[in-house]
């Protein structure tokens, strides 16, 4: 099969395409035909081993896994003699960090992984993206126990993410305030955001405005600089780990009193994720948004793109094209 492969560490440029053997099928696996997948965050950091400390996950001196993509939406072709959840012919979809292998023709998934039936209306270009920003944003809603309601500001709307967290957010109940650029205030209002801070006209820290929630979805703020924005007893949470890992150590500080605290929002990788990704498209409370399309054959383009920092929602990968 036709795959995008990297057999070291380093910039886009590390990846080609290459013919591989398909992956074996266990017998409590499926082999989903990929028809597209995407390039993300998540990515790029395993493909660029950027922090260092990740290559004691993927290898200390190449990586282990040569075909990465955690995002995917296609057909089952195939099932293991055990598999009972899924049949022939099946459209889903699913995330598959720490395995990987969607930026392929093919991938093998285990029945009881992070994968369901794709919701009926959609593409597989449209579900693809629609797993990897929504599970994060749900660790958020899960960690900050958002309710109906309240404020909450987030901080990069625009990204896979951000877009997603604005989305289930409102879904929520709760009253969002976006941070975004100018070119991007229109996108975000239609997301469903009931307030919009233009990055490049103002510094979203220094608002009036008081919020029951901070989430940062890129990563770029620190609790020091958005604890002024936060009610008393308010909470801070980052996508990221923050300067000196402070956003996983600030956690255990922060509990020991009573006012603004830092969480960490570690996300669930599962499939009763994916199932509920798919019923909140289903019943509209989530809209991936999709920046731009390269084909397999154009990943690296695709890598270059991701890695400027300025794509809006999510990139897909076209593997198979769309009749």
């Amino acid at each position: 099969m036709k795959a995008a492969v990297h057999s070291r560490y380093g910039p886009p440029d590390v990846v080609r395409i290459a013919e591989v053997d398909r992956p074996a099928v266990g017998e409590d696996d499926v082999l989903v035909r990929v028809h597209a997948t995407t390039v993300n965050r998540t990515d790029c950091a395993y493909r660029a081993a950027k922090p260092f400390f990740m290559r004691a996950l993927t290898g200390l001196a190449r990586p282990r896994r040569v075909v990465l993509g955690t995002e995917y939406a296609g057909v089952v072709e195939a099932a293991g003699s055990g598999v009972t959840s899924f049949g022939v012919g099946d459209r889903v979809f699913g995330y598959n960090e720490g395995a990987f292998g969607a930026h392929a023709e093919y991938l093998a998934v285990p029945q009881g992984g992070a994968i369901a039936v794709m919701p009926d209306a959609l593409t597989f270009e449209e579900a693809a993206p629609g797993t990897e920003g929504a599970h994060y944003a749900l660790a958020f809603l899960r960690v900050a126990r958002v309710r109906a309601g309240q404020d909450v500001l987030v901080h990069g709307a625009t990204g896979g993410i951000g877009s997603a967290a604005v989305q289930l957010l409102k879904h929520h109940g709760a009253t969002v305030t976006a941070v975004c650029d100018t070119a991007r205030l229109e996108l975000v209002k239609g997301l469903g955001a009931d307030r919009l801070v233009d990055y490049t006209a103002q510094d979203f820290t220094v608002d009036e405005q008081r919020y029951d929630a901070v989430f940062d979805a890129v990563g770029k703020s620190t609790f020091g600089r958005c604890r002024r924005l936060l009610k008393p007893g308010g909470l801070y949470l980052s996508s990221e780990l923050g300067p000196g890992w402070q956003n996983v150590l600030l956690p255990l500080v922060t509990a020991v009193f009573r006012g603004r605290r830092v969480k960490f929002p570690f996300p669930q990788q599962n499939q009763e994720i994916v199932r509920q990704i798919g019923e909140l498209i289903k019943a509209g409370g989530l809209r991936p948004v999709i920046d731009r399309r390269y084909p397999l054959e154009q990943i690296v383009d695709a890598y270059r793109y991701v890695e400027t920092g300025q794509k809006t929602g999510n990139v897909v990968i076209t593997v198979v094209p769309p009749n």
